[in-house]
């Protein structure tokens, strides 16, 4: 593989990594606001959990790339 089109998958990559972090950052806002609005409501586990598994699903993803970008500090 070339430099540069090496350099472009890498590009591409952290492109993903930065998505994966919005993403991951919008719906624990969004998870934060359903708690407050659905204070004391046997709904508010109903309707997080499904957000609350698409997080942790992200941060699998987000994980791997930090993995295969070197992005963990030792």
């Amino acid at each position: 593989m070339s430099d540069i089109s090496s350099v472009k998958l890498e590009n591409q990559k952290l492109r993903e990594y930065i998505s994966l972090i919005t993403a991951e950052l919008e719906l624990s806002q969004r998870v934060a606001e359903i708690k407050q609005n659905f204070a004391n409501s046997p709904d508010s586990e109903r309707i997080i959990r499904p957000i609350l598994d698409r997080i942790s699903k992200l941060q699998s993803e987000k994980l791997s790339l930090e993995k295969e970008l070197n992005l963990i500090l030792s």
